[in-house]
C-alpha cells in the first residue's frame, strides 16, 4: 500500500524510509480535485509515498507553512507529477514546473487537462528543455506509467 502524506504532515518511519517519493504538483485553488483521482489510482502501489499538497481544510494564515512544506517536499521527491487543470492558469504550478521540472533530470510526469489555456506554452518549453518527456492528457495514463516506474524501475 502506498503511504499518503497530506500537507502539512510528515511521517518518519522505517517502513517508508526506502519508498519512492512522488509529489503531486498541480492546481488546487479553483481546480477539480485531481489529486484524489491520482491517489486512488496509486493507493495499492507498494513502496510509494505520495506527497499531496491539497489539504482537507486550509486556513490562509498557514500560507507560509504550506509554501515551505511544498518547497521542501518537491526538493526531496524522487518523481513529480505536474497537472495543469483547465479553468485557471495555475501560476504557482508554472513556477514549480520551471524550477523543479525542467531544470533537472529526475522523472517527471506532465499532464495537461483538455482546455488548459497555456497548453502550447507547456508543450514548447518541454520540447526545448526536456524533449524526451511525454505530455499526457489523461490522469489514468499517468497513473499506469508511475506504477510501472515504481514496480519496474529498471525497465
Amino acid at each position: 500500500m502506498a503511504l499518503i502524506i497530506e500537507a502539512p504532515n510528515e511521517v518518519y518511519s522505517i517502513a517508508n524510509n526506502g519508498n519512492k517519493k512522488l509529489f503531486l504538483a498541480g492546481g488546487i485553488t479553483g481546480c477539480p480535485d485531481w489529486q484524489s483521482v491520482m491517489i486512488d489510482g496509486l493507493k495499492d502501489v507498494y513502496g510509494l509515498t505520495i506527497y499531496n499538497p491539497r489539504r482537507a481544510f486550509f486556513d490562509p494564515a498557514a500560507t507560509e507553512a504550506q509554501i515551505t512544506w511544498e518547497f521542501n517536499h518537491l526538493a526531496m521527491a524522487d518523481a513529480v507529477v505536474f497537472w495543469f487543470s483547465r479553468g485557471t492558469l495555475n501560476p504557482i504550478v508554472l513556477l514549480e514546473f520551471g524550477l523543479w521540472g525542467l531544470s533537472n533530470n529526475r522523472p517527471i510526469f506532465i499532464g495537461i487537462d483538455k482546455g488548459y489555456e497555456r497548453e502550447q506554452d507547456i508543450s514548447i518549453q518541454t520540447a526545448l528543455a526536456r524533449p524526451e518527456l511525454q505530455i499526457y492528457d489523461d490522469l489514468d495514463d499517468i497513473i499506469c506509467d508511475i506504477a510501472e516506474l515504481i514496480n519496474y524501475p529498471d525497465a
